[in-house]
């Protein structure tokens, strides 16, 4: 992965543990309902689901072929007997 990923990655857990700690939780921590849910556990449920969909976001994004491939850049063409 790249270094711009891990980084983002970073981020993103710093984010995750902040907006679960108590100074910014506290702020959903209200007597109201969403469709007919708590606050909390709604907020709680997004706030989640958001960190996923960003997580999930910044592996798209990253080359998924850095691993994959051999040091030197060669490959083996399709169809020779390496690949079947």
């Amino acid at each position: 992965m790249s270094n711009l990923s891990n980084q983002r990655l970073v981020a993103l857990f710093i984010a995750g543990l902040l907006l679960f700690n108590f100074p910014l939780l506290a702020l959903w921590d209200r007597s109201a309902l969403v469709f007919g849910i708590p606050l909390f556990p709604a907020a709680l449920f997004v706030i989640w689901a958001l960190l996923i969909a960003a997580l999930a976001c910044i592996m798209e994004s990253s080359d998924p072929g850095d691993a994959s491939e051999p040091a030197d850049g060669s490959r083996a063409p399709v169809g020779t007997a390496d690949n079947e």
